[in-house]
């Protein structure tokens, strides 16, 4: 059995933090009901058509799902919402624009009055209450918003994350919060309103570069695809153009490393090298010694080198690269599932799922689910095609 077999979330989601939210229970094995707009759907649905004609967001966080189309703001679709989730819901989630789910009568506090063990977990970009709480938020504004980009990019140049790290740290806060909030309905018997904000998150992760601007402290300076703080770490040329990325943590492995790699040991005793803020200092000295040492080897030999010391390196990858990465399928994460466009490959969650697998069931079609879940609530196949009829559903 898996662990939250018997769980049923309703969800009003669009984009990616909520989605990806609840893609994860569903992993786990709950059942989610994803309420999409008759006709267009979650608008992910129509960001590109790069897997087979879907949209590479929507089949990344939507899989295991079923999809009920309502027009919410018609009278009989939201009679149906009302039921279905006074029937059937443990868990509302939504991410719809300020104060819509509460206009829809879907606040924690007229749900819970009825029903007290309900979750209800709002996502949106700045919480629901203070001065930014109306603000429209996206991934890039609110990766903005939380300083990420001041401490991205290159000396001259900011730069966003390549995913949509806001939506996913929200995505990943609610699905931890909503997982605690299980537990303690377990214990109490109540549910719980959980008010998740994409700033809150993404903050929480920016919290290294916070703390190190302590005080009015210069923040960490934005150093490309090298470690702000750290000395040694990043990307380096080899002398067959290649790039190998490597990274060291502490003075032994500075010793190391010029031993080993450099093949250097006077450097190791260097003062003006003898530390990490002393290394990460002299940034410009330890690139050019490093790259003249690799000037002469290939990429593969920096990193036989490398692997020697037990000096931690890594290669560039793309995404092809890492489609094919060998230890992806040498530990078999890959998994064959449906969606209205056949066959996808889909990785699995992380884990090791020792027990069972986790769900991994097909991405829906726009509103495939619509009847089974209409008659399971009883409506009959008159009431269903009037409903159709009047674009309720």
């Amino acid at each position: 059995m898996k662990p939250l077999q018997g769980i049923t979330v309703v969800t009003l989601e669009h984009a990616i933090a909520a989605p990806f939210c609840t893609r994860q229970l569903a992993d786990l094995g709950a059942r989610i009901i994803k309420i999409e707009r008759p006709g267009v759907g979650d608008f992910a649905r129509g960001y590109d058509e790069r897997v087979s004609g879907l949209a590479s967001h929507f089949v990344w966080t939507n899989r295991s799902k079923e999809s009920l189309t309502l027009d919410v703001k018609h009278d009989e679709a939201q009679k149906i919402l009302q039921r279905l989730i006074m029937e059937e819901a443990d868990i509302v989630v939504q991410n719809l624009a300020p104060g819509a789910a509460a206009r829809l009568g879907l606040s924690y506090e007229i749900l819970s009055a009825a029903k007290p063990g309900i979750i209800v977990c709002d996502i949106s970009g700045y919480g629901g209450n203070g001065p930014y709480r109306d603000k429209k938020a996206y991934d890039l504004l609110i990766q903005s918003e939380a300083g990420f980009l001041s401490v991205t990019g290159t000396d001259d140049q900011p730069s966003k994350a390549g995913p949509s790290i806001a939506d996913i740290s929200a995505g990943m806060y609610a699905y931890s919060s909503i997982l605690a909030a299980l537990l303690q309905r377990e214990r109490t018997g109540r549910g719980q309103h959980l008010d998740i904000s994409m700033l809150e998150c993404l903050v929480e992760w920016n919290s290294y570069p916070l703390y190190y601007a302590y005080e009015g402290a210069a923040p960490p300076p934005r150093t490309g695809a090298s470690h702000a703080t750290i000395y040694p770490y990043g990307p380096f040329p080899a002398g067959d153009g290649k790039t190998v990325m490597l990274g060291l943590q502490n003075d032994r492995e500075w010793t190391l490393f010029c031993q080993k790699v450099l093949l250097s040991p006077e450097l190791a005793g260097d003062p003006r090298f003898l530390t990490n803020s002393k290394r990460s200092a002299a940034r410009d000295e330890i690139r050019a010694l490093i790259v003249a040492a690799f000037s002469t080897l290939t990429s593969a030999e920096v990193v036989a080198r490398l692997d020697a010391a037990q000096i931690a390196n890594a290669n560039v990858n793309d995404m092809h690269a890492v489609w094919a990465h060998p230890q992806l399928q040498a530990r078999e994460r890959w998994r064959q599932v449906d969606s209205p466009a056949g066959k996808i490959p889909a990785l699995l969650p992380p884990g090791s799922w020792e027990d069972e697998p986790p769900r991994m069931d097909a991405v829906p079609a726009l509103g495939q689910h619509t009847e089974a879940i209409l008659k399971s609530l009883a409506y009959s196949d008159k009431q269903i095609a009037d409903m159709r009829a009047a674009h309720a559903i």
